[in-house]
């Protein structure tokens, strides 16, 4: 009798250790904070989320040390964005099996952008903006096809929490949907209106809610140069824009500037890295509130 005893507790205590070990999180690393938004909206408690991106730089442009490289390759998924996004990543050895490229399915809406050009983004140093466009997500409803591939990776690495995983998509997809219709009934108010973006990273957003935009390359931290402002008077000539878009609030010098020509500035954060207020969600409806009154 003492022997059938200690044979259920030992199986009850394996049966509790393979319940602790089937509760372990899964271990993702994103290459951008919206992919880190999504992997915690849809992952919940099975999950932890690390992006690890510097918040001072542009994911997009960064080159993760040693140390941190190591972490990506002990994870138990990698998030990638695609469309030629984070280029260190072709450049290290990572596990294939791993690696989650959230746009591979929809390639045939990836973007070339107009021009290649190289210029600095403060202590990132001189880089080219080469001819794929990357910032899919500002594209909304592209940026819940990269929701539905984060769930479909989650559900085969845990698939007996695929219901959750699939529960807590519905709940984003209707976030991201609101933002979609939302974007579509501002820009319908007036689908010509000539605007001029600070810096090309709005390709989708353009083409998704067909808005009227040519490009400049400004940094929001720094008073335009002498050229910079030649090549933006050149500009307006055939493109009379009144708004400048603005991935982040713009330097007063160049602000005022830009209001001495009769333009006036706006900010649209792409979001690339983790905002410091709000999430992914709330920066995104603060951004179409800043395009309203540009529409108005």
């Amino acid at each position: 009798m003492k022997f059938i005893r200690q044979m259920i507790l030992g199986v009850l205590l394996s049966a509790v250790s393979i319940s602790t070990v089937a509760a372990e999180p899964l271990s993702i690393y994103t290459v951008n904070y919206p992919l880190a938004y999504f992997a915690e909206r849809i992952g919940g408690t099975q999950v932890e989320v690390i992006f690890p991106a510097p918040a001072d730089v542009d994911p997009a442009h960064w080159m993760p040390d040693s140390t941190t490289i190591a972490a990506y390759q002990k994870a138990d998924l990698i998030l990638l964005n695609g469309a030629n996004y984070a280029k260190w990543v072709g450049k290290v050895s990572l596990p294939r099996g791993k690696m989650i490229n959230t746009t591979r399915k929809h390639r045939a809406r990836y973007l070339k952008t107009k021009r290649a050009t190289t210029h600095s983004h403060g202590a990132q140093g001189a880089h080219a903006h080469e001819s794929l466009a990357f910032t899919t997500w500002l594209d909304f409803d592209l940026a819940r096809h990269q929701a539905v591939a984060v769930t479909s990776a989650f559900s085969r690495a845990q698939p007996k929490q695929k219901a959750v995983f699939a529960q807590n998509l519905a709940t984003l997809e209707k976030d991201l949907d609101g933002l979609d219709r939302a974007m579509k009934k501002l820009a319908a108010k007036s689908p010509t209106l000539p605007l001029v973006v600070s810096h090309p990273v709005y390709d989708y957003l353009g083409r998704a809610y067909g808005l009227n935009i040519r490009s400049v390359h400004w940094e929001p931290d720094e008073v335009p140069t002498v050229a910079k402002m030649a090549e933006l008077k050149t500009l307006l000539k055939d493109h009379p824009a009144k708004w400048m878009v603005w991935e982040g609030q713009p330097d007063e010098g160049a602000r005022s500037k830009l209001e001495e020509m009769g333009i006036k500035s706006a900010v649209f954060d792409p979001c690339g890295t983790e905002p410091g207020q709000g999430d992914f969600l709330t920066t995104m409806r603060n951004n179409i509130a800043n395009l309203a009154r540009v529409f108005e």
